[in-house]
C-alpha cells in the first residue's frame, strides 16, 4: 500500500492507487470494493477516491495501464536503451511491463474480460495504442509519416498477443512468454520485408487488421 499526500491532485490519487486497485481486483474484480479496499489502504477517503475515477471498470483498468507507463518510463529515463539494437529495446520494453505486472496475473485476466465487452472495444484500443506508442518513442523512434502508424499499431497487437499468452503461462520463468514475444519481434524486425509484400506497391489498399491477424495468429 502507497500512502497518498492529503493534498494530491486527483490525478495523483489515480495514479497512486491503482497498482492496489489491481492487486485488489484479483479478489473483487474492477469493482468499486477494490477502489474503495485501495483507497482505504492509503489513507484516502473513499468518497474522494471516487471522483478520481468516474467512469466506471474501464477507467480503474485505464489508471493501472497508466501507472505501468509512468513505471516504464521512469525505468528507462536514463537512456539505457540507446545502446541496444532495436530488437533489444523492444524486447525490454516490453518485458519490463510484463514483469511489473508479475503475479496479477488473475486481474489481468479480469481486465481482458472487461475490455473485450463491445462498449469497452474502442477504449481498449486506445490504451494499447497509447502504450505502444510510449515504447516507440523510449526505443527511439521519430517516425511522424505512415511508418508512425503501422509501427505502433503492429506493436500493439504484438503486445496484446503477448499479455494474452503471459496471464495463462504456467512454464518456468514465462519461457512460453518469452518464446513466443521473441517469435513476434522477429516479426516487427521483418516488418519493412512484409509491409511491401502486404501493399504491393500500393499504401492505400494496405489492410493493418489483417496484417495485426497474421501477427496474433500466424500460418502454422
Amino acid at each position: 500500500m502507497v500512502a497518498v499526500a492529503a493534498d494530491a491532485t486527483l490525478d495523483e490519487i489515480r495514479l497512486a492507487l491503482a497498482p492496489d486497485i489491481a492487486l485488489a481486483a484479483m479478489f473483487d474484480g474492477w469493482s468499486d470494493a477494490a477502489l474503495v479496499s485501495a483507497a482505504e489502504g492509503a489513507g484516502v477517503d473513499p468518497d474522494v477516491a471516487r471522483l478520481a475515477f468516474t467512469d466506471g471498470p474501464m477507467d480503474l483498468i485505464d489508471a493501472w495501464v497508466a501507472s505501468v507507463d509512468a513505471r516504464m518510463t521512469a525505468h528507462f529515463a536514463d537512456g539505457r536503451l540507446s545502446a541496444m539494437p532495436i530488437r533489444e529495446r523492444i524486447r525490454s520494453l516490453v518485458w519490463f511491463r510484463l514483469e511489473a505486472i508479475a503475479g496479477l496475473e488473475e486481474s489481468l485476466a479480469r481486465a481482458m474480460a472487461v475490455q473485450t465487452m463491445p462498449q469497452n472495444i474502442a477504449s481498449a484500443l486506445k490504451q494499447g495504442w497509447s502504450s505502444a506508442d510510449k515504447m516507440w518513442r523510449l526505443a527511439g523512434d521519430t517516425a511522424t509519416d505512415y511508418n508512425h502508424y503501422t509501427k505502433r499499431a503492429i506493436l500493439s497487437g504484438i503486445y496484446g498477443a503477448t499479455l494474452a499468452v503471459w496471464k495463462d503461462d504456467t512454464s518456468e520463468g514465462k519461457a512460453e512468454t518469452r518464446a513466443f514475444l521473441d517469435r513476434r519481434i522477429e516479426g516487427v524486425m521483418k516488418f519493412e520485408k512484409a509491409k511491401a509484400q502486404l501493399l504491393g506497391g500500393d499504401r492505400e489498399h494496405f489492410d493493418v487488421a489483417r496484417f495485426l491477424g497474421r501477427l496474433r495468429y500466424p500460418q502454422k
